[in-house]
């Protein structure tokens, strides 16, 4: 007679839950995700219209004769092209990328393709990863695009290190869109770790832009290489906001009824601070820039904004329930959007007609600001109990001795066990492997010397 009793309560339990499930999941505008950052300014914005343009050009197989050049063209110049790897190059290890030498922006780029629908390979590496799997400089990755990168570095690591040497006072630029974002993060993450490799390469010359980015790394990662690392999302993109491998994607794209209760349990039940600290859960990587085009209950397109932040909390954690989900998702559509917001912002620099003096004080401004948002992320992380987070005096990476002191701690890292074998032969795949040691069940645990680090 009691259960009989409570089942009204339990029923109405069960309905508010659905309630906070349905407002969370249909009201949630991607909006509300950046609503507090602060505005990009053009020129933190600027590379990035035209590495999408290079991303784009991984897509045609004749740069000198392109067949699907957006408005513009790619802004290549082909005899700049150091290489081009197709799958048939990789052999599915990786997906096909260009490796672009821009004498224009003194940056050497190595830009990747997105995913391929009609490549297993791709949805192999994509599905090659279990929650915990890998563990990286104290944080948690995907196993399969952390292998993907290995293969790449061990296949043009000499490459990479000679024009490193030859331009002294060139970037060098990571860069890929969906997929290929993720293998570009990675990229970063072993290059900043092993430095002496490209030739003591300064970790102020490396940088990463992900567009459209894979959840590929832990939330102390992604906070600690904020520096380095830049992703871009427009507006309603699914990808940031969903775990990466491919059956939670679908999961996410298609709430099928008996998928219902579980993810209004989940997502009713659960708190963000939980999320939080869980050490295996992936995330966006790096700072976050925001491009927002679509107002809620508006019809049609206005100019972009693009807000940027580097946040612990609030990263991408709501799936947008949207008809532009997937549309958002596109390079295509990101190229363009991210043209139009960085024509408006030359615009309106232009209307306000700032002196040259002024626009360097500007810029200097600009990073000084980034230095501090970036210091205070680590700080954020740390108050609120980010698994493996470190204060900014361990990992303040702007100051140039803390800039050494890192190159001084990735030099000594990459020596660790390196008597019985030669440097330069052994391969960026054994290299990762090394930090690593197994246990009794074979799984890969970090060093215990990295650990006490």
């Amino acid at each position: 007679m009691s259960i009989i009793c409570g089942l009204p309560l339990l029923e109405c339990v069960y309905c508010l839950a659905c309630a906070r499930w349905a407002w969370k999941r249909c009201l949630h505008t991607a909006g509300h995700d950046s609503e507090t950052w602060g505005l990009a300014t053009a020129e933190e914005f600027e590379p990035v219209p035209r590495i999408c343009r290079y991303i784009l050009a991984v897509y045609e197989e004749d740069l000198r004769h392109p067949l699907w050049e957006p408005p513009g063209g790619y802004g290549i110049n082909p005899d700049w092209l150091t290489l081009r790897k197709t799958y048939e190059d990789t052999q599915g290890r990786a997906p096909s990328y260009i490796l672009y030498l821009d004498h224009d922006h003194a940056d050497i780029v190595l830009a990747f393709r997105g995913l391929n629908l009609a490549k297993e390979s791709d949805y192999q590496v994509l599905l090659d990863n279990k929650l915990g799997k890998k563990k990286f400089d104290g944080g948690y990755v995907h196993n399969g695009l952390l292998k993907a990168a290995g293969w790449v570095l061990d296949a043009e690591c000499e490459v990479l290190k000679e024009l490193v040497e030859r331009h002294p006072n060139y970037t060098l630029t990571f860069a890929g869109h969906s997929l290929g974002s993720g293998v570009a993060a990675m990229l970063a993450l072993v290059v900043v770790q092993h430095r002496d490799k490209l030739g003591n390469i300064e970790r102020t010359r490396i940088r990463c832009y992900a567009i459209a980015p894979a959840r590929c790394m832990s939330l102390n990662l992604a906070v600690r290489y904020a520096d380095v690392i830049n992703s871009v999302v427009l507006q309603d993109d699914f990808l940031p906001r969903t775990a990466t491998p491919l059956e939670d994607i679908f999961k996410s794209l298609f709430c099928l009824p008996c998928l219902l209760c579980l993810r209004c349990m989940r997502d009713t039940c659960v708190p963000e601070e939980k999320m939080l600290k869980d050490p295996r859960r992936l995330y966006a990587p790096g700072r976050l820039y925001h491009i927002v085009e679509r107002k809620p209950f508006r019809l049609g397109r206005y100019p972009p904004v693009v807000r940027t932040a580097v946040p612990v909390d609030g990263r991408f954690e709501h799936i947008v329930l949207s008809c532009n989900a997937t549309s958002d998702h596109a390079i295509i559509w990101i190229e363009r959007e991210a043209t139009r917001a960085m024509d408006l912002m030359l615009e309106k620099d232009r209307i306000m007609e700032i002196p040259a003096k002024q626009r360097m004080e500007r810029q200097e401004t600009l990073v000084r600001e980034h230095r501090e948002e970036y210091k205070a992320a680590l700080q954020r992380a740390v108050t609120l109990s980010v698994p493996h987070a470190f204060s900014p005096s361990h990992y303040g990476t702007f100051d140039e001795s803390e800039d050494g002191e890192n190159s001084h701690k990735s030099t000594g890292e990459s020596s660790v066990g390196s008597s019985g074998k030669s440097k330069n032969k052994e391969s960026w795949n054994e290299l990762i492997e090394r930090l690593f040691d197994k246990d009794e069940s074979g799984h890969m645990l970090l060093k215990k010397s990295l650990r006490d680090d």
